[in-house]
Parts: structure tokens; C-alpha cells; sequence
């Protein structure tokens, strides 16, 4: 039986190590998925690379999932670096979207993987406020190695972050919502340092 495990982390370059270490221990790379805000100044296409409406290829490369790397808009997130079978669900979702057929592109990507509505608009919000969302489909047999490499690398938790955000006035994912800045992503992150 296959299921997805999802994580939230604090950057693309957590994210991306998260990913490393997951190939690095046999996890193929067509079963990963890396979504990231793009709006920070480490992500792989700060140096040049153009956001645009659907996917773009993004500077850099290697092996693996990373090298499959590009750039998307997806609604309430503006600009994100993505790779992997999520990146490709969102997209096709986000072209869905145009015709009224999906609210977004993330949205619609983690509900087909199994998570409830609610819960994938957490997990997209906490994108849209910076972080970088791995997410991993597994066989049985997988799953407890996965959930080890993921754990380990200190993602979110998302229930107390999503607390935290109804406190200060959050009620739900808004793909009309602005995308956040730099700063504002910043100061998300100093939050809980």
C-alpha cells in the first residue's frame, strides 16, 4: 500500500537537503516532491532565473529530483520552485484553474494525495509563508526510513504554526491572497526561532 508523507520545512535549502537525504538512502526520486516559496534569496532561481505562469526550467541541475527543478505560479503563493509529481499535479491543476476546474494548484495537488481540504490548506499556507514542503510517496515497507529522514530534519509543526496563525486573524488558504515578501517571510521565520 502506498502512502504520502508530507513536511514542512524552514527554507529550499533544508528542503533540498531533506531531498538529498532521501535519495541518498535508495528513495527514488519519481516517489519525491519539493516545493518551495521562491520568494527568498537562496532559492535556485534568485540569480537569475524567470518566474513566469506555469513551469520553468530553473538554473542549476545535478542527479536526482533537483534536477527536474522549475518554476511555477501557483494562486495565493506567486512564484515557487517545485520538482517531482506534486509540482506536476499543481501545474496541471493550475491550468485547471483558468477554467474554474481547481482553486489551486497546491490545493488540488495535496487533496489528490490523500490530505483533507483543510489540512492542504495548512500545508499551502505554510509555503505562501516560506517554507519548503517535501512530500514523499512510500510503500510499507519505506515508511518508517522516510518518516526517520524527514523527522530528523526539524520540520514545521504544523498544527502549532496554523495555531498560531488563527490567533493572529487566519481562518483558511486564500488563493487571492497576496504573496508575502521577503521581509514578511523573514519575520514569519524569526517567529519561532
Amino acid at each position: 500500500m502506498t502512502t504520502t508523507i508530507t513536511r514542512v520545512y524552514n527554507s529550499y535549502d533544508e528542503g533540498r537537503d531533506v531531498v538529498n537525504a532521501l535519495e541518498a538512502a535508495g528513495i527514488d526520486s519519481g516517489a519525491i516532491s519539493l516545493v518551495s516559496n521562491q520568494s527568498e534569496d537562496t532559492s535556485p532561481t534568485s540569480d537569475g532565473a524567470a518566474a513566469g505562469a506555469g513551469v520553468g526550467t530553473a538554473i542549476g541541475g545535478g542527479a536526482g529530483l533537483l534536477a527536474g527543478l522549475g518554476v511555477m505560479a501557483i494562486p495565493g503563493l506567486g512564484p515557487v520552485v517545485a520538482a517531482g509529481w506534486l509540482a506536476a499535479t499543481a501545474a496541471g491543476a493550475v491550468a485547471g484553474a483558468v477554467t474554474g476546474a481547481a482553486a489551486g494548484g497546491l490545493i488540488g495537488a495535496l487533496t489528490e494525495s490523500g490530505m483533507s481540504n483543510e489540512e492542504a490548506g495548512v500545508y499551502a499556507e505554510g509555503v505562501r509563508r516560506g517554507g519548503a514542503l517535501v512530500s514523499v510517496r512510500v510503500e510499507d515497507e519505506q515508511k518508517d526510513r522516510v518518516l526517520n529522514i524527514l523527522d530528523t530534519h526539524e520540520p514545521w509543526d504544523m498544527s502549532e504554526r496554523s495555531e498560531n496563525w488563527r490567533r493572529d486573524g487566519w481562518t483558511k488558504f486564500d488563493p487571492n491572497a497576496r504573496p508575502l515578501t521577503p521581509e514578511e517571510i523573514m519575520r514569519q521565520r524569526n517567529t519561532y526561532l
